[in-house]
């Protein structure tokens, strides 16, 4: 990537340096970071480093490059460059040792921000093999400084964090040897340190650990069978350790590649040597190429392509029939040839490689696009001219392998709203290739539609307690203005929510419209709630319309029941009854309480365990009742587990230990006799009253009486 952005640099240097400035921004990223972090303020950083921008427009860039737009994309209001979702470098980059993304941004005043962002790699793999076991056989009679390729570990992170070393139990016969591969990987040779006995130990068991450079490594482990055989007088020897020969790319299914050969002085299947790949050749290039077992004949197989792989390397052993046998390797490096078979790729930089937008009003020398035209293939095939075909008010202007379209006469859309453009490319080689690429350039006219919503009213309806972050629902706004002008981004509108602003409760991506909830909702306290989606045009003055939405929320089965009675002192109640009381007494009702609604919130009882052959509860209403008679050899307590439990889907319980005591100082006729006393005393207490009322009428007539006997006497 940084080879494509050396030439994009060398172009814009040379192409602004007559009106116009560059400006080189450059930042980096660590991988797996959220969708939405914040990697630069690039409107700030251009301004500092003297980049124009025109404070009364509200989009201060447009993006005419972007070599990741799923990835990483700058707000063209606020100039900030974001994140659109988690980076995952090793897939995006393999084990590239930089991986960058470029973009490059145009101002209104025709000034250009080429940005690169590094990718950083963080060490989030550990090492691992290919199997989880390697099976060796070693000759006693290997001498010491034999060496033997194993398996390689693989890692997918990049440069230091990728595989470093290699580590084998400790002992005193064997050691590893650490190789680094023409592509910069490490594997390891098993190295016999001293002369092997099979009679005294004939097999051996190890670990290898494969060790990355993060702090602390991450490692990866295999185990390591060796078997001591016998000796076997004469092996496989290659004439050279290593082989470098070529091909052409494009060659045909069994081209001949190299033909190997192990002597073996050995008669009969002694000297029988058979060749095979061995250790590290991947699948990809076990389809490429393949080994005679017996000429030892190395041909093509698949389809070789230069600008897939330029080398690729072969590990082959050789190894005779006999018993015991010590196997030979060697390194087979096949470079691969470059032909021109590949033609001239046309990539139109801008936001939409098929459409480009320029304003009526844009003056001669204005660029609308810039071009970039690759080849594949290297040398003269590689090199690359480009022309602009037709009769139309713009003008290429090339530098090197890059190019750029300018404004080259007055533009009216009300006479031509559209162009149609074609840019041929032909390259170098023999025969020549050549490729071609259509755009449409639309004259743009100015800001005068509102923002449409494809609904006025949205609605979503989501469970209670979901995840906070979780996707709700998008809005969508479409503008039918062009350009900057019809560019919608989304805000959501202040308002509260239970005497909370809703920004605490939901978020909107302003790019997509995707609304986000921000905390774990509760049906018990917010059943549902309404905002507004506000959406604005990137145009000067911005136009804005905006829409309701209502989510509604809905009860999950997250209460579990309480029990309120009888009342609970550490999870137990204790119950006094008659110990003559008859079938059917009323022991004592169980309550639960639900918070939840509907089924979630309906409650039922059970007893579990306990002395249930003594007492029943009703399922409805809690009541728990004797469903027999208690004499004097019955046991004076008896122990019940009550359960509540709701009608969830996953119904959730709550349990109580209600503990019944028979009291000897209660029977039926001291309860009757008790109801009967407080009777008396009630009915005691009434006629008191009526006594002392009665009385205070006799007292009154009488007094009345003597009042007349007295007015009479004196009277007379």
């Amino acid at each position: 990537m940084e080879s494509l952005l050396l030439p994009v640099l060398l172009l814009l240097a040379v192409l602004w340096t007559q009106a116009a400035a560059l400006i080189n921004l450059k930042y980096s990223v660590e991988e797996e970071q959220r969708a939405g972090t914040v990697i630069a303020n690039v409107a700030k950083d251009a301004r500092e480093a003297g980049f124009a921008l025109d404070p009364r427009q509200a989009s201060a860039f447009r993006v005419v490059s972007n070599s990741a737009p799923h990835l990483v994309d700058i707000n063209p209001s606020s100039g900030l460059l974001v994140t659109k979702q988690k980076i995952d470098r090793d897939m995006l980059c393999r084990q590239s040792p930089k991986c960058i993304i470029s973009l490059e941004v145009m101002s209104s005043s025709m000034e250009i921000c080429v940005i690169k962002v590094e990718i950083k790699d963080l060490n989030d793999n550990a090492p691992s093999f290919p199997a989880a076991q390697i099976e060796l056989e070693i000759s006693e009679a290997a001498s010491p400084g034999t060496r033997i390729p194993l398996d390689s570990a693989y890692d997918p992170d990049s440069g230091s964090f990728g595989v470093q070393t290699y580590e084998l139990t400790p002992n005193e016969l064997f050691g590893l040897e650490i190789k680094t591969r023409g592509d910069g990987s490490r594997f390891a040779e098993l190295v016999v340190e001293k002369s092997l006995d099979r009679e005294t130990q004939s097999h051996y068991s190890f670990r290898i650990t494969a060790l990355d450079g993060g702090d602390p490594p991450h490692l990866g482990t295999v185990g390591l069978s060796i078997k001591v055989t016998d000796s076997n007088d004469n092996n496989p020897v290659f004439g050279e350790s290593t082989y470098a020969v070529s091909v052409p790319e494009n060659s045909p299914p069994n081209t001949p590649v190299i033909r190997l050969n192990a002597s073996d002085p050995d008669e009969g299947t002694n000297g029988q040597v058979v060749y095979s790949f061995y250790g590290y050749v991947n699948d990809r290039t076990r389809e490429l190429f393949q080994i005679d077992p017996h000429s030892g004949l190395v041909t093509v197989t698949g389809a070789l392509d230069y600008e897939e792989g330029h080398v690729y390397e072969l590990d082959v052993q050789a190894k005779d029939l006999g018993p015991n046998s010590i196997p030979a390797h060697c390194k087979v490096t096949v470079s691969v040839l470059d032909t021109n078979d590949n033609p001239p790729v046309i990539n139109l930089l801008s936001v939409n490689s098929e459409l480009v937008e320029v304003s009526e009003s844009a003056p001669p020398g204005y660029v609308i696009a810039l071009v970039r035209v690759s080849d594949r293939d290297s040398g003269l095939n590689g090199r690359v001219q480009c022309r602009l075909l037709g009769n139309v008010p713009f003008r290429l202007q090339e530098y090197e392998s890059f190019s750029t379209i300018l404004v080259d006469g007055r533009l009216d859309r009300e006479q031509h709203d559209q162009y149609n453009l074609t840019i041929q490319a032909r390259d170098g080689g023999v025969p020549m290739l050549q490729s071609a690429k259509s755009f449409t350039v639309r004259i743009t006219d100015e800001n005068d539609n509102h923002p449409h919503f494809s609904k006025p009213y949205y609605q979503v309806i989501v469970q209670e307690n979901n995840t906070p972050g979780a996707y709700l629902l998008s809005v969508s706004a479409r503008d039918p203005d062009l350009g900057l002008n019809g560019s919608v981004s989304y805000q959501i509108v202040p308002s509260q929510v239970r005497d909370m602003p809703v920004f605490t409760y939901v978020s909107i991506n302003p790019n997509s419209g995707d609304i986000y909830a921000l905390r774990s909702f509760n049906h018990e306290q917010t059943k549902a709630f309404e905002f507004k989606v506000l959406a604005k045009d990137g145009g000067l003055p911005s136009l804005q319309s905006n829409a309701t939405v209502r989510v509604i929320i809905l009860d999950v089965n997250d209460n579990t029941p309480v029990i309120t009675a009888p009342p609970l002192i550490n999870g137990t109640a204790e119950v006094y009854i008659p110990r003559n009381s008859g079938i059917g007494y009323l022991v004592t009702v169980v309550k639960a309480d639900d918070y939840d609604e509907g089924e979630n919130g309906r409650v039922t009882y059970d007893m579990t365990e306990g002395d249930r052959g003594f007492f029943e509860i009703d399922q409805v209403n809690g009541e728990v009742r004797t469903t027999r008679t208690f004499g004097e050899s019955s046991k004076a307590s008896y122990e019940l587990i009550v359960v509540a439990h709701d009608h969830g889907k996953t119904s959730l319980s709550a349990s109580a230990l209600v503990l019944i005591y028979l009291s000897p100082a209660l029977d039926a006729q001291e309860s009757m006799g008790s109801v009967n006393l407080s009777l008396i005393f009630i009915i005691a207490l009434g006629s008191i009253a009526g006594i002392l009322f009665v009385t205070m009428i006799f007292v009154a007539i009488k007094c009345k009486r003597d009042n007349k006997e007295i007015r009479t006497y004196n009277c007379r």
